[in-house]
């Protein structure tokens, strides 16, 4: 939980989470306090990690400090600020709640502070945000906490290519695919040869940059392979159906059906609509058998009409007569998709936890 105003961006979770003060990386505000209390699962403990921590100097930290205490043993840690930073990038506590406490008042300069947690079920390289590090080895893994989406920095890049190895690691994962941003989790992933351009794209909630040549580039690799059981294959839809579709008669009387057979990616010309004015329209894929689906991938019709969806919902069927809404990775409410912008671009969205169905709609 957290309380205060000065608190930032915040995602917690039982085994995960990131935290932030107000207005960051922006100066935080004066005369503002946070207190947020971490509480993770009975017998774990959590780790602590310092993405960065930017708060005026002063003596004994009193115009502004960051104080860590944990109520099981009764040990603090800090105060902390720019003259009395952590000792070390990553605090190992032996505690399962851990009480966070950040206060201001009148100061002139200082970013604030991010930070990130994980238990100890996940130690292993944990990150808050910041670039790849280029004496990491070849291949390598890191667990990246939940809300790592909204923290301050750039992706340069897309999924089908890479990103460039300057990009935010764990937000280049969530715009991959690869983990859920509500979850957090463990992330493989390879520095490899860069490459010339690193085109921009729209996927699962990120917009990412158009850059240019970086000597090295990061490809996240799924440890289940998305789409299909060959990695990343697009499934076959065996049939389409919508709930209705348009017959468009045009300006000189011709004919042209939007029909659900035009729903298929590659489908040049115009694609599927549904009637003029229906409501609660829906196309359905058959894929013929159960299959493992892990992600959408949605483009608008640019034949003379500048067409597309901005949002959606998915629902799964395994016999096509019970359907099943998809919650994602929190489970409860119906996850609203966010689909496309224009007409042109494709926008990526991965399922997390994946769909096991025959037919989607």
């Amino acid at each position: 939980v957290s309380a205060g105003n000065g608190c930032g961006h915040t995602l917690l979770t039982p085994n995960s989470g990131t935290l932030s003060s107000k207005n960051y990386p922006g100066t935080y505000p004066n005369h503002t306090m946070c207190c947020w209390r971490l509480q993770a699962p009975p017998g774990t403990s959590l780790l602590l990690a310092f993405g960065d921590v930017d708060l005026e100097p002063s003596e004994h930290c009193a115009l502004s400090s960051l104080l860590l205490t944990d109520p099981q043993t009764g040990t603090a840690y800090g105060p902390y600020c720019r003259n009395s930073v952590p000792s070390a990038p990553l605090l190992v506590t032996n505690s399962s709640t851990v009480t966070i406490l950040f206060n201001s008042t009148s100061h002139h300069s200082g970013r604030g502070l991010l930070l990130s947690y994980a238990t100890s079920q996940h130690p292993e390289g944990m990150r808050t945000g910041g670039s790849s590090d280029p004496l990491l080895i070849m291949c390598f893994s890191v667990y990246c906490p939940a809300g790592c989406k909204d923290i301050h920095g750039d992706i340069w890049g897309n999924p089908s290519q890479g990103y460039r190895d300057t990009s935010v690691l764990c937000k280049a994962a969530v715009h991959a695919g690869v983990i859920a941003d509500e979850l957090g989790g463990q992330v493989t992933l390879s520095r490899e040869k860069g490459i010339t351009l690193y085109e921009s794209a729209f996927a699962n909630g990120l917009r990412s940059k158009r850059g240019s040549l970086s000597e090295k580039r990061l490809i996240f690799h799924k440890v289940c392979c998305l789409l299909s059981p060959a990695c990343d294959d697009v499934l076959e839809v065996v049939t389409f159906n919508a709930s209705s579709w348009w017959h468009e008669v045009g300006m000189l009387g011709q004919d042209r059906d939007w029909v659900a057979e035009r729903a298929a990616l590659s489908t040049t010309g115009h694609s599927w609509a549904a009637e003029p004015d229906a409501k609660a329209a829906w196309l359905e894929l058959d894929l013929g058998i159960r299959r493992n689906i892990t992600g959408i991938i949605t483009k608008g019709s640019s034949e003379q009409h500048n067409y597309y969806v901005t949002s959606y919902h998915v629902s799964s069927s395994r016999d096509g007569k019970n359907w099943r809404p998809y919650r994602g990775s929190s489970g409860q409410e119906e996850k609203v998709f966010e689909g496309n912008a224009d007409s042109q671009g494709e926008v990526s969205n991965a399922f997390i936890p994946p769909i096991v169905a025959r037919y989607i709609r």
